[in-house]
């Protein structure tokens, strides 16, 4: 059993994970601005309320904790197409030397196929939409990925492709070299499933998989 903190708990992701973490055994703090909506009841689930852009917040979150799983997002709209978005590298800024000045070492972080380097690997097809759409939030999480690799932490980065509404399977595509990256659906549920395996499970250590079916 492990101490879990999940920021951005309270939605998508972030909602799917704190489900699986506490369906695998973990003792599970949910935090997000919005933490009393979650419509959970758990012995094992603590919610707090808090802001990943608050740095008080966020060291109070991580008292006790072993892992932390940050699963950030952003809602849909005019500022997807022309920003700014700031989110996922300001709340990145703050909880790295928060976690390295508690102690805890131990970082998955969901950001996107598209993000940092991964971003080569997208199709001449998809470019034009991708940069229209998307383009403003994954700048923003190429950054937040450099922040975390410049760190000292025990990190690892999380790609999925297309989000689906879709049940968990199992039944997806880790893809690990950047000769095999590419796009395609995963549901939140299965990259929730992933996420919670690697609660114990270091083998993907500063690694920066692609998820995909």
């Amino acid at each position: 059993m492990a101490r879990v903190l999940i920021i951005g708990a309270s939605k998508g992701i972030g909602l799917a994970t704190v489900k699986r973490a506490l369906a695998g055994g973990h003792r599970v703090r949910a935090m997000a601005r919005s933490a009393g909506q979650i419509g959970l009841d758990h012995d094992m689930l603590e919610k707090i309320k808090g802001d990943a852009l608050n740095a008080e917040d966020v060291t109070a979150a991580l008292a006790g904790i072993d892992i932390v799983i940050q699963a950030l997002g952003v809602r849909p709209g005019p500022q997807m197409i022309f920003g700014p978005i700031t989110l996922f590298s300001e709340a990145t800024r703050i909880l790295v030397p928060a976690m390295e000045a508690a102690g805890v070492r131990r970082l998955l972080c969901v950001t996107g196929f598209g993000a940092g380097d991964s971003r080569a690997a997208i199709g001449c097809l998809q470019r034009l939409p991708f940069r229209l759409f998307l383009g403003q939030a994954y700048d923003d999480k190429t950054v937040q990925e450099a922040i975390i690799k410049d760190s000292a932490l025990d990190w690892t980065i999380v790609r999925p492709g297309v989000l689906t509404k879709g049940r968990e399977t199992g039944r997806y595509r880790v893809l690990v070299e950047p000769r095999r990256w590419r796009n395609g659906l995963i549901s939140r549920a299965d990259v929730a499933d992933f996420l919670v395996k690697q609660v114990d499970d270091d083998s993907l250590l500063r690694e920066s998989p692609v998820i995909v079916y």
